[in-house]
């Protein structure tokens, strides 16, 4: 009636399977890890110096030629230590030249608008102490997001500051 139990001498041999295979496994997960890393981390094949030279003259005969198109006098009022001040400033916009020529007079407005609401919200010592590369990278990520917001198309790449003036 009682069921044949395993002999003392089997359940050892049972672990040692157990620990071989576990062993095996490890040993295999391991080695597809060198060799995922291998093969990620290997040397690029190499390139033929002529024709990475070929391509540099090829990049270098192509000037891009640009079209551009000035927005005068954004005037932006400020309070500041007291008392009212104004930057005044001179905009223009930057546009790779295609076939046809872009019309930007239709988004002037749109410019206008976004450059001195983004402006009027700063203070004075921050806008004075901005530096003229770090003011255009601010007004062309407004310009874009205002543009996305509006659902219109920036036809333009880059804002150029041409003049700022602090009274």
């Amino acid at each position: 009636m009682s069921e044949p139990s395993a002999t003392p001498e089997a359940r050892p041999m049972n672990a040692a399977r157990i620990l071989i295979v576990v062993t095996l496994i490890n040993l295999l997960i391991v080695a597809g890890g060198v060799g995922a890393a291998w093969w990620l981390l290997k040397p690029a094949a190499p390139v033929d110096p002529a024709q990475a030279l070929a391509a540099a003259e090829e990049e270098e005969a192509e000037p891009v030629a640009y079209e551009f198109f000035p927005v005068d006098k954004v005037i932006v009022s400020l309070r500041g230590e007291g008392r009212e001040r104004y930057f005044v400033l001179d905009l223009m916009l930057q546009a790779e030249k295609g076939e046809e020529p872009i019309d930007f007079a239709p988004v002037e407005p749109l410019v206008r608008n976004s450059v001195v609401a983004y402006l009027s919200g700063l203070p004075f010592e921050e806008l004075r102490g901005l530096q003229i590369a770090e003011l255009q990278t601010r007004l062309e990520d407004v310009l874009v997001a205002d543009f996305a917001r509006q659902k219109a198309v920036a036809p333009f790449q880059s804002v150029l500051v041409n003049k700022l003036i602090v009274q």
